[in-house]
């Protein structure tokens, strides 16, 4: 094979691989997160249409509530409990309250995660804030719902058998647009003067 023939097929190839590789770094991101949605990978959790209809655990497994927020945001955020017991299977709803303590008008968005990490495959929301805009106005707060259930293979699993005690954190940061994009879910608005 001639030597610009050679370069002309290692340039070629060089820009293949090249190619593919801008291919992945864009794809990686959507990737990462349908895996982890599907193996609960990083404590993200699952979605469920509706409560296993199969009999619920004998077992009680207590869920913790953690919430933060960024500072920026300028709002208090918190679960109105700390805890539940539930037996796997069974489903629970619980709220969050957000209130801006700002002067302005602010849009915050949540984010999730449970702990520990192994638990995230068996931890089923069927309605969540997370991800969904919401905005405030100053002094307003609202009641933010999650409806969960803790899938019952968490018993049979020998990787979680172990796990008698669920985390369930949100931070809430504000959003990339000030617009609402969609009402709160669940939400007993008060207004409140910030004088």
């Amino acid at each position: 094979m001639a030597p610009r023939r050679r370069n002309r097929v290692t340039v070629l190839a060089l820009l293949g691989v090249l190619g593919a590789m801008a291919g992945l770094t864009a794809a990686s991101v959507p990737l990462y997160r349908a895996f982890c949605q599907a193996t609960g990978y990083g404590g993200a959790t699952q979605n469920a249409a509706a409560a296993p209809a199969r009999q619920v655990a004998s077992k009680l497994i207590t869920v913790r509530f953690d919430a933060s927020e960024a500072p920026e945001l300028g709002w208090e955020f918190r679960p109105l409990v700390a805890s539940v017991q539930v037996h796997p299977g069974e489903e629970k709803v619980v709220a969050y309250r957000a209130t801006n303590l700002t002067r302005q008008p602010e849009t915050g968005t949540a984010t999730h995660n449970v702990t520990p990490l192994k638990a995230g495959i068996y931890f089923d929301k069927l309605q969540c804030f997370c991800f969904t805009k919401q905005h405030l106005e100053p002094g307003q707060s609202v009641d933010l719902a999650v409806s969960f259930f803790v899938d019952p293979d968490i018993v049979s699993d020998p990787n979680t058998r172990d796990v008698d005690t669920i985390t369930l954190s949100y931070t809430m940061f504000r959003a990339k647009e000030a617009a609402p994009a969609a009402p709160p879910v669940r939400s007993s608005a008060q207004s409140a003067s910030l004088d």
